[in-house]
């Protein structure tokens, strides 16, 4: 069987070297979450170094499949935000134990892939308009490179301005520096630019500090082997209506989050139609998979990241290149020191470069109507300011459809986009 076949790889789109490093640089650019997940998790009392295991094995295991059913540049993992939710929220605020938060991360994913059999995915696509899509596009992009300029220190919080330019420290010069290298690559036509503006930003750190190289360096390491950590169902019973809740809004997250860094890997691939709701639902299949396998060795629930979007920017336009991320992730069990040298400084320029690629779609907005612009603006503000594609979809759906519904432009309006928006004010409130 031909690669084509195997991973949708079209000759005329893109060739066998741009797939590899396009996938290269989309695992560069989200190794971090090896670094993060695992300690985040560890908050909840699960081990970190099983934490780190489970992290590389559930993301390998999940981008690969996904490669080939899909077929698309997507790597699939634990996305920051439904990972914060299940540490900070359901933990630490909520005060289940982590084997319950588990049991709801578990019964949400066998939900979500009953909705996918069911094909509700394609309602859910149906009633997103298409000004709301490219603003989501250009939202995630502007997430995507405050996100950049935040692994370098580049943005800080600040208790006054909420947030606030930061010191000029070596990690801020090296943001800046991967910033200009990677526009110059690219605007010199340099195929791989990104991935070469890492690299080179990685080995220029080092002098500089940025890069830490231990002592004693080993570039290779054998996995702990993680542990499975149980179910509570009790607290179904124990607490049936918050457990809804909080099922509820996991599901809601999950299928959005997904939904909107798919659409922004498509803003490059160009898949619509048919061809769209095919690839997510093999995608949301994926996803709830993993999230049901993950949970029962304490991972929480796994989305496609967002950071997707850097692998289809650098010329990612198959499984192809998906497949390379995933391989990468399972090496990373046995090479996790080579790849935690990589400072999330020396990402930084590829991460903006992606905002500048998604922020072009504001242009295919209709602002001369403000029906359609306020709602589009919306979505690209809380995006950005919530942290949360999900949140970004919620808000400018609502809006959206309550503009519409008091001009009396109710042809805008479909059945789904009604029901997608009171499920979004419920969510909210609850």
């Amino acid at each position: 069987m031909s690669v084509g076949k195997i991973f949708g790889f079209d000759s005329n789109k893109s060739d066998v070297k741009t797939e590899i490093t396009s996938g290269i640089t989309t695992f560069i650019t989200i190794c971090y979450i090896l670094a993060v997940i695992p300690s985040v998790l560890a908050t909840t009392g699960i081990e970190q170094a099983g934490a780190f295991t489970t992290t590389a094995l559930i993301t390998a295991a999940a981008t690969l499949f996904s490669a080939f059913v899909s077929k698309q540049p997507y790597v699939l993992g634990p996305g920051l935000g439904l990972n914060a939710f299940f540490a900070f929220t359901l933990v630490s605020a909520a005060g289940y134990t982590g084997t319950e938060a588990l049991t709801l991360v578990f019964i949400e994913g066998i939900l979500f892939m009953i909705l996918v059999l069911a094909n509700v995915h394609r309602y859910i696509l149906s009633a997103i308009p298409e000004s709301l899509r490219n603003a989501l596009v250009a939202g995630i992009g502007m997430f995507i490179a405050f996100v950049g300029l935040k692994n370098a220190d580049m943005v800080v919080s600040s208790p006054d301005t909420i947030v606030a330019s930061g010191d000029i420290t070596p990690s801020f010069l090296l943001g800046m520096l991967s910033i200009l290298l990677c526009g110059i690559l690219i605007v010199r036509g340099i195929k791989g630019a990104m991935f070469y503006s890492i690299l080179a930003c990685t080995l220029i750190g080092i002098p500089m500090g940025v890069t830490s190289v231990p002592e004693h360096f080993v570039p290779f390491s054998f996995p702990h082997l993680p542990s499975v950590q149980g179910f509570d169902f009790g607290v179904i019973t124990g607490d049936a209506a918050g457990s809804i809740v909080i099922i509820f809004t996991l599901l809601i997250i999950n299928v959005f989050d997904a939904l909107g860094s798919m659409i922004g890997v498509s803003s490059y691939t160009g898949d619509s139609g048919r061809d769209e709701q095919r690839h997510v639902k093999s995608a949301y299949i994926t996803c709830s998979a993993a999230s049901v396998a993950g949970s029962i060795f304490g991972m929480s629930p796994i989305s496609v990241m967002a950071e997707s979007s850097s692998g289809a920017a650098s010329g990612g336009r198959s499984g192809m290149s998906a497949a390379v991320a995933g391989i990468l992730f399972a090496a990373a069990l046995f090479l996790s020191p080579i790849f935690m040298l990589i400072p999330m400084a020396a990402t930084t320029g590829c991460l903006v470069i992606v905002g500048v690629y998604m922020i072009s779609s504001i242009s295919k907005i209709d602002f001369t109507d403000m029906s359609e612009a306020l709602p589009a603006f919306v979505t690209i503000l809380s995006t950005v300011l919530t942290f949360s594609i999900a949140d970004g979809i919620s808000f400018g759906m609502i809006t959206y459809v309550i503009i519409k519904l008091f001009t009396h432009r109710f042809e805008c309006i479909n059945v789904p986009m009604y029901i997608l928006a009171l499920l979004f004010i419920i969510k909210q409130l609850i």
